[in-house]
């Protein structure tokens, strides 16, 4: 038994990590100016071609995922990482084409890669017991 506490754990500090840098990722968005980062988000996302409120949007999704990631229950960890995979999906696609910055081309993939990953770990065996409470 104390074998498989080891990666139990290992995986739960994984996903504490990932989550912290999402929740980071939405501090940064709701951030006024510059961030550790570069320019402020408002002014990325307008480069982009976004409305520069629309970092609220994305900044509120990656914070309510990032605490469903976290959250004991595979349902919610599933629910978590496929929004985010979703959300990554069209991060990756517009740091492709605004030709952003490579540190943001290389992000992007690498976290869609692990919530591919988040997303199959906790695929539910029945569908409906995402919509149960």
């Amino acid at each position: 038994m104390p074998d498989r506490v080891w990666p139990r754990r290992l995986l739960t500090a994984f996903y504490w990590i990932v989550a912290f840098t999402f929740i980071m990722g939405c501090i940064t968005k709701f951030w006024p100016g510059p961030t550790f980062f570069g320019p402020a988000y408002s002014v990325k996302f307008a480069e982009w071609g976004y409305p520069s409120w629309f970092r609220f949007i994305v900044g509120s999704i990656e914070g309510v995922c990032a605490v469903l990631l976290v959250l004991p229950r595979k349902r919610f960890k599933f629910i978590g990482a496929a929004a985010l995979m979703l959300l990554l999906t069209a991060a990756t696609t517009t740091h492709i084409v605004a030709a952003s910055e490579l540190q943001e081309r290389i992000a992007a993939p690498t976290n869609l890669g692990i919530m591919v990953f988040f997303v199959l770990l906790n695929w539910p065996a029945d569908w409906g017991e995402l919509l149960r409470p």
